[in-house]
């Protein structure tokens, strides 16, 4: 039997309305990761917030990977080695929080283990912070602080209705060099240009000589939609988005059902490769 790669969203996918990994859920992962079939976690959140996942499904044990900032950089969790990274291009931070001050709205990037806010910091930034288990700081001179290192992603926020234009006029305006892409209704990911889970997962893929026929793909977001069609099979939760769902070759149970353990018991063989 072929190794199969089980790629993960982890809000609204891997865990639940609590924000945690079911104890069946652990168990099913668990069970695969044992007979050599490879997990990975893919997400918008920086790598900094998805270390507890991957401690408590032994990603460094099993070789698994984390792919963060919805594909902006991925970790081999076993060497810790970045495998592979995008940046955002340092002359349009600026513009970007240009855009921020005039439709006051939210603009957060990521430096380390801290969250670094550039304007004031609103009730979804502060959603951001807590799922993520970072600290906020709220800086003066966020162009100044920034540009002296290498980005991943910013995050702008906004009420959803605000949420919904501003996403489509900053495609409008910075459309042909990043990726502007909502996760959630409330979040404005701003990525570098072809920067998305299936491009970053491809990239992943070939490098260890495996193909998208062997990755099945799970996610409930807009974000997931790159790779829930890439993928061999690609699923979505019950609690998906509508257009998530319409992507999607499969639909299995919701977050808060153990939805990943039907995927691994439909797809994924109980038996010894």
């Amino acid at each position: 039997m072929k190794t199969k790669v089980l790629v993960l969203d982890i809000d609204g996918t891997l865990t639940n309305s609590q924000k945690e990994i079911t104890p069946k859920t652990k168990e099913g992962i668990l069970h695969i990761e044992e007979r050599g079939h490879k997990v990975i976690l893919a997400s918008g959140r920086p790598t900094h917030g998805m270390e507890d996942f991957a401690r408590e499904l032994e990603l460094e044990k099993y070789g698994g990977y984390l792919l963060s900032f919805n594909g902006g950089r991925i970790i081999n969790c076993k060497t810790g080695e970045i495998v592979y990274q995008r940046i955002l291009p340092k002359n349009v931070l600026p513009q970007l929080f240009q855009y921020a001050q005039t439709h006051d709205c939210g603009l957060v990037t990521y430096l380390g283990d801290e969250i670094v806010a550039g304007t004031r910091i609103d009730s979804y930034m502060e959603i951001e912070s807590r799922i993520n288990h970072m600290p906020m700081r709220q800086v003066n001179s966020f162009v100044d602080l920034v540009s002296e290192y290498d980005l991943n992603k910013c995050l702008m926020t906004a009420p959803p209705e605000q949420a919904e234009i501003y996403e489509k006029e900053l495609n409008e305006r910075f459309g042909d060099i990043l990726s502007i892409y909502r996760s959630a209704e409330f979040f404005i990911e701003i990525m570098p240009k072809n920067v998305d889970k299936a491009t970053s997962l491809e990239h992943m893929l070939s490098s260890v000589g495996m193909t998208k026929e062997d990755a099945i793909c799970c996610g409930d977001g807009f974000n997931d939609i790159s790779m829930i069609s890439f993928a061999g099979v690609g699923v979505a939760m019950a609690n998906a988005q509508p257009v998530v769902k319409e992507a999607a070759d499969f639909i299995t149970d919701s977050n808060d059902e153990d939805g990943i353990v039907k995927v691994i018991d439909t797809f994924i063989a109980d038996e010894e490769l």
